[in-house]
């Protein structure tokens, strides 16, 4: 070395030596005194950082650095002497400084704005923009020795690709990057770990970084109410418990991927790229990789997304059941929406690539759910073995509780129709051991293309499960007209859901639906039939003649007796079919019209054909108990599902 270089070196030493961090802590002064600090002086952190370049430009290699270590030595006294000891100085000066920067120049993130940001679904086309003077620091070349000596090219292919890898990143119109430290500070960051990765520090650069910056990313996540909850703490919950915390994970999810990942990795790469981020970078035997910011960043958030991701992956192994469903596609999209993210953010590097692959097995993990629950869906609907008949005939619970449930089916119909790509089979349509009654599938001629859909076919035929269940339970009836008003009523309901909601009807189509509305209507027909054939029969003529002439044919015994039977079976009808119940008020009222239609003429025939035999004879009220209009007070009672007070109508033979 010639005079001029080791008079050189000699100052940068002793510029070093002032801002020995080890000598100032054993003597007391100086501990406070920070070289990058926000403020103040700034030609002394450059004259610093000018020494640092001297002293690795200009000192010879030492046994401790450059040649393979695994570990360079940290704080050793300046006693060590010479330039190996300056570096050593200048080393673990510059990791005080890059620690204080990190730990006191950060901004403090606004954690509920950038959760209402990153769930907008209205968002512009632009990120966060960087600002002048980031972007300028995100373009500085590293300090000369911070690339190894072979990995010019290298080196340069890196960097561009990084920027342009940033450039596409910042199209995607949902990652929303913030400014994690003001810019002076990412500069000072960016030009302390070049020097740190030039001496062969990176590995403790990066593990400095790590520990201030892996408190702030978990901070963020308690923030945004995500628990440190083990996956068996999350499937011993309670599921009312655990969906509240499904609608927080997806609002958190969001912020976290997009907003904190997402500006982590930005910060990480302003402070760490085209940097060599190994021990031994003056090794000639076989050049270190230059690595991304990739490595940093992951050791810095890996756990925060191992964490994130974990509750989502103890729901998508928990137990099924159809109450879980709808949460579950929920989180389904959520985790589909955030993987092209998570695979930008992440994919860059190996350890990135994991979390990549756990999201992507999340994703397959629900999606397998949500396939078995409607299947389970499909098994509990046939299996429901409630024995005890609703009272009246009226809508039975589990008819709701499926057709309301299909509705929500047809409302995510965008998401199952990916997810459910095969109609039901054989074997899925869950066919009870040894019951020859289990249903088929319709003959149907869906013209209608949705209702072609895998998801379709899984509807009509839950509704098929539900019509035949229903006809197990109408048959727990003894009253045969009870048995078809119960099917009528709830196959109504039925039509009447489908036809509500657009989206279900586009998916089970006209044709199944025709299919439907004619079993409501040959079950109301089958109700009039068996409950007033009896009735209206006693209103015909047959026996009531005697041989002989017309007008003094009639047996008055007979006619006595046939106005007894009416009387009786309609009062008996009065009194049953009134605590019978028709929920539809449109149908009830339809109901009572058709039977109405069919009874009141017949009688106000009848009575005008024979009233006048009774009416000659003795005690007529006995026989004649209703006039046209007492039978049409009547017939407004019934289906009401309780029976009218006695004596509230109004009688008359007159």
């Amino acid at each position: 070395m010639d005079g001029s270089a080791a008079a050189e070196l000699e100052r940068a030493e002793r510029v070093v030596m002032r801002w020995d961090s080890t000598a100032s802590a054993s003597t007391g002064g100086g501990e406070d005194q920070m070289l990058f600090d926000g403020g103040g002086d700034r030609a002394e952190a450059e004259r610093f950082l000018q020494a640092v370049d001297d002293l690795h430009r200009l000192a010879p290699p030492s046994p401790g650095t450059g040649t393979g270590s695994a570990s360079p030595p940290r704080r050793s006294s300046s006693a060590g002497g010479g330039s190996s000891g300056a570096v050593q100085v200048a080393m673990a000066r510059l990791e005080d400084e890059f620690r204080h920067v990190l730990s006191t120049r950060a901004v403090d993130l606004e954690i509920e704005v950038l959760a209402d940001l990153t769930s907008s679904l209205s968002m512009t086309s632009d990120r966060t923009s960087f600002s002048a003077e980031s972007t300028a620091a995100a373009d500085r070349e590293p300090a000369p020795a911070a690339r190894g000596a072979d990995d010019d090219d290298e080196n340069s292919n890196s960097r561009s690709s990084c920027v342009g890898r940033r450039s596409s990143y910042r199209s995607m119109t949902s990652i929303r990057e913030i400014d994690l430290f003001p810019a002076d500070a990412i500069s000072d960051l960016a030009a302390i770990a070049a020097r740190m990765a030039a001496a062969g520090y990176g590995r403790e650069c990066v593990q400095v970084y790590a520990s201030v910056r892996k408190p702030a990313v978990d901070s963020a996540l308690r923030r945004l109410g995500v628990e440190k909850l083990t996956i068996g703490e999350v499937q011993r919950l309670e599921w009312g418990v655990v969906q509240p915390k499904i609608r927080t994970w997806i609002r958190a999810a969001r912020a976290i991927v997009r907003g904190v990942f997402a500006s982590e990795r930005r910060l990480c790469f302003l402070v760490f790229h085209g940097l060599q981020l190994s021990s031994n970078p003056t090794t000639t035997t076989a050049p270190a990789p230059t690595t991304t910011p990739s490595a940093p960043f992951t050791e810095t958030v890996k756990g925060a997304a191992l964490q994130l991701f974990g509750f989502a992956e103890a729901i998508s192994i928990g137990r099924r059941s159809p109450e879980k469903l709808f949460k579950i596609i929920d989180l389904h999209d959520a985790v589909s929406d955030l993987l092209p993210d998570v695979s930008d953010i992440f994919a860059a590097s190996k350890a990135g690539e994991s979390i990549c692959v756990q999201a992507a097995e999340i994703r397959t993990r629900l999606a397998d759910a949500v396939r078995g629950i409607l299947s389970e869906f499909e098994n509990a609907v046939f299996r429901d073995l409630t024995k005890t008949p609703v009272p009246g005939g009226m809508l039975h619970p589990l008819t709701r509780y499926v057709m309301n449930y299909i509705i929500l089916i047809s409302d995510y119909r965008a998401t199952l129709s990916q997810l459910i790509l095969a109609r039901p089979s054989a074997s899925s349509r869950v066919a009870a051991e040894g019951n020859d009654l289990t249903p088929a599938f319709p003959d149907l001629d869906l013209a209608d293309p949705d209702s072609q859909l895998p998801l379709a076919t899984h509807l009509i035929w839950i509704i098929v499960l539900l019509e035949h269940n229903l006809e197990a339970k109408a048959s727990l009836y003894k009253d045969v007209a009870l048995y078809h008003l119960f099917l009528m009523n709830n196959v109504h309901y039925i039509v009447h859901k489908i036809k509500d909601s657009p989206e279900l009807w586009a998916l089970i189509g006209d044709v199944y639906l025709k299919q439907l509305t004619g079993k409501f209507r040959l079950a109301a027909t089958a109700y009039q039939r068996s409950a007033w054939l009896k009735i209206l029969n006693c209103l015909r003529d047959e026996g009531l003649h005697v041989s002989g002439g017309f007008s003094s044919g009639i047996s008055k015994s007979a006619l006595r007796e046939r106005f007894k039977s009416f009387n009786a079976a309609f009062e008996e009808a009065h009194r049953i079919q009134s605590g019978w119940h028709v929920p539809d008020k449109q149908l009830r009222e339809e109901l009572r019209i058709s039977i109405a239609e069919k009874l009141l003429p017949a009688y106000r025939s009848f009575l005008g054909r024979f009233r006048h035999h009774i009416e000659n004879g003795k005690h007529p009220e006995l026989y004649i108990k209703y006039s046209v209009d007492d039978l049409e007070i009547s017939v407004s009672d019934f289906f009401e599902g309780s029976p009218p007070p006695p004596n509230s109508r109004r009688r008359s033979h007159g």
